[in-house]
């Protein structure tokens, strides 16, 4: 069993056919028992995403309902969702200003950060962050975090 914080330009290849899909649907391999964070901005990335594929015609408006659907369903059972906190958003403002991230990429490292703490200190093993998002991913070396960009599975 790992331990998994995926970020929103990760978690959408599990709904939406891209470069390291299959890399990202095997983290959910239910032999594996993985736990997966996402934080509470991630439901409003990963539809928004979706939306914007459908409208601009790479996926159907038909496709894009069922996967959202699909999403919602996954939202309620797959996922240990990470609330944004005033710690949390605070260590994001901090981020955004040393890293220059946008604002919710800084709240995803923030409470990617959050729940590593939270394992070390009940003596577990450090989360991986999970990212597509190079800029993102420099920052999250650079906070100490093990990485690994889904864009790199092909």
């Amino acid at each position: 069993m790992a331990r998994y914080f995926i970020d929103s330009s990760a978690l959408v290849k599990r709904y939406i056919s891209e470069t390291g899909s299959a890399w990202v649907l095997g983290l959910f391999d239910p032999t594996l028992n993985n736990e997966v964070f996402i934080a509470a901005i991630t439901g409003v990335e990963i539809i928004a995403a979706i939306t914007r594929r459908s409208r601009s015609g790479s996926i159907s408006i038909t496709d894009a309902t069922i996967i959202r659907n699909q999403f919602r369903s996954d939202l309620q059972k797959d996922y240990q969702i990470i609330e944004i906190t005033e710690n949390v958003i605070n260590y994001g403002m901090a981020l955004s200003e040393i890293y220059g991230l946008r604002g919710y990429d800084a709240i995803q490292l923030a409470a990617g950060r959050a729940v590593n703490t939270l394992c070390i200190a009940n003596g577990l093993p450090s989360i991986t962050f999970v990212s597509a998002d190079n800029e993102l991913n420099t920052a999250v070396v650079n906070e100490g975090l093990k990485i690994e960009n889904p864009n790199n599975h092909p």
